[in-house]
């Protein structure tokens, strides 16, 4: 496949959770790639960061301060867009309980952000690409945690499952329309959400992570950047309903 086939000239791209770690990360790269970059968050400081890194480098970027629960809002944001060619739904926060001590309020709240966020921003993306007749590509955000059991994750494992779901769904509906859509399961990331322990628990758990993957690290944000990029473009044409996962081998599922 020729380099070009990344090439995203002339192409629109909106991304959510674009003010920190994977979000930032291919938000960057695919404005590296050539395309015009919407990068929503609801961390405003955040947001002009990553815009700064897209325009110093020659790229465009627009910002839109939201949360991605609020589907009026996203909604708005995604038509303000004159084309759409790649969603990239990265948005997500981290909780951590027990099963037994999981409140009803954790996982309403990690479902409206993790779940109920990525499925808003995929159908408004796929309303204004099927409206507007662009084929284009949705790539939404899982996680290793999908192929696996981990104390303390239910909820957050739950709506990450949900997405791969309705990854495989969307992708059966919209394929006719010339509409891709894969999903990105990552392993463990060096990112804002996973650096929330102190500074002891967080060396030991990146080091058991080490110890669990062949490539002997964990990954970083660009790591991830990289597979998005790699579904938005056309490098991955006859890709869809697919997860990929850049997780350095510690999970290797049939």
């Amino acid at each position: 496949m020729p380099v070009t086939a990344y090439d995203l000239t002339g192409r629109t791209a909106f991304v959510t959770g674009a003010a920190s770690g994977i979000g930032r990360a291919s938000a960057v790269l695919l404005a590296e790639a050539g395309a015009t970059v919407h990068c929503a968050d609801r961390d405003a400081e955040g947001l002009h960061t990553t815009a700064t890194l897209i325009e110093d480098t020659g790229g465009t970027a627009r910002t839109h301060l939201l949360d991605v629960t609020d589907r009026a809002r996203l909604r708005q944001a995604v038509t303000s867009c004159a084309r759409l060619d790649v969603l990239a739904a990265v948005a997500g926060i981290m909780h951590s309980s027990p099963v037994l001590e999981t409140r009803d309020e954790d996982l309403d709240r990690v479902l409206a952000v993790n779940f109920k966020g990525v499925l808003y921003a995929c159908q408004e993306a796929a309303r204004l690409m099927i409206a507007r007749g662009t084929p284009g590509s949705i790539v939404t955000m899982a996680s290793g945690a999908v192929d696996t059991g981990a104390p303390g994750l239910l909820c957050y494992g739950a709506a990450k499952a949900a997405v791969v779901q309705l990854t495989k769904t969307l992708a059966t509906e919209v394929g006719q329309h010339g509409i891709r859509v894969n999903a990105v399961a990552p392993g463990w990331i060096r990112t804002p959400m996973t650096d929330r322990h102190d500074g002891e628990t967080q060396a030991r758990t990146e080091a058991a992570m080490t110890r669990m993957s062949p490539l002997r690290r964990v990954g970083t944000p660009e790591d991830v950047a990289h597979a998005v990029l790699h579904l938005a473009s056309d490098a991955s044409a006859f890709t869809t309903g697919q997860i990929i996962r850049p997780n350095g081998g510690v999970a290797m599922p049939w």
